[in-house]
């Protein structure tokens, strides 16, 4: 086979999964939840937030139901439910002795039962495997717009915040000192994760969307020592996966958000490798710290 039959042959194959407009929205879909999804996880890497984005996820869940069980948009309950499992957790943790890991875990797993429970007494009205996993295949119109719309927002917004976010991430003493309120960055990035945590639940379900805000930003922090890179590499990273993933699963005929999942962890094995050959000696410092941060700033 000559050359131009090899590419006659790739494009093809390429194009094959375009021809069906479910895969095209599935695509767009999956971009756009991936690449909010990858910028919010730098800095929930970078602060210690990670099993926040966990807690968020699985805490929507009451509120998709009852938002399925009433009849307005899912993302209206989502919404809710997630910016008021933010606030309870904040509550616990400040009013009580308990860290904040305890107070995350309660409150996120007691949420996320109850969401069961609405669902056991629904059954008839709620598709489980749906909410849980996704349905990417089967997005409507109005659940496109509302992903690409939500998407966009919540790029802009971190986009247009991202040197004072990562000066918090660092600093947020620093942050205080130069006139920055760390209180309302707090706020904003975890207004961020409820929104991102509504796009990403579109795509792939509550149980998989913690895969997305957090395996990109991981990915990213072991192949980069600058917060502006790490900003370009974990959406690259987070896109090629969905990419990857959506056209894995159209020809091996498997589960499209699972796949997308699997195909950011192989990318993050791979990272792990790499980052292990080239780990720096006992001593010597790795990875974006916040020793750099300032000259991080500078050249973000």
């Amino acid at each position: 086979m000559n050359p131009f039959d090899l590419l006659a042959a790739a494009g093809a194959w390429l194009a094959a999964p375009l021809e069906y407009e479910f895969v095209q929205r599935a695509l767009l879909v999956a971009v756009v939840a991936s690449v909010v999804c990858a910028l919010l996880s730098c800095w929930l890497i970078m602060i210690g937030w990670s099993l926040l984005g966990d807690a968020v996820s699985h805490a929507v869940l009451p509120g998709v139901v009852l938002s399925y069980i009433v009849g307005v948009p899912f993302a209206l309950g989502a919404l809710v439910f997630g910016i008021g499992a933010v606030a309870l957790i904040g509550t616990v943790r400040d009013t009580s002795r308990l860290k904040e890991d305890a107070a995350i875990g309660v409150v996120f797993t007691t949420l996320f039962a109850v969401g069961i429970v609405l669902i056991s007494v629904t059954p008839s009205q709620i598709d489980l495997g749906h909410i849980l996993f996704g349905n990417m295949l089967g997005i409507t119109d109005a659940d496109l717009w509302q992903v690409v719309v939500l998407g966009a927002l919540t790029t802009v917004v971190l986009v247009l915040k991202r040197r004072d976010l990562t000066l918090f991430a660092f600093d947020p003493v620093h942050a205080h000192a130069v006139g920055i309120s760390p209180r309302r960055l707090s706020a904003l990035l975890l207004g961020s994760l409820a929104l991102t945590v509504v796009v990403a639940l579109q795509a792939v379900g509550v149980v998989l969307v913690v895969a997305l805000v957090i395996t990109p930003g991981a990915t990213a922090y072991l192949l980069v020592d600058r917060m502006s890179r790490m900003l370009v590499v974990a959406p690259v990273v987070a896109v090629g996966c969905a990419v990857v993933g959506i056209y894995a699963s159209y020809y091996l005929d498997t589960a499209s958000a699972a796949t997308i999942v699997v195909a950011q962890g192989v990318v993050f094995a791979v990272a792990y490798v790499v980052h292990l050959a080239r780990r720096p000696r006992v001593g010597q410092v790795a990875g974006p710290t916040a020793e750099r941060a300032p000259a991080d700033l500078v050249a973000g």
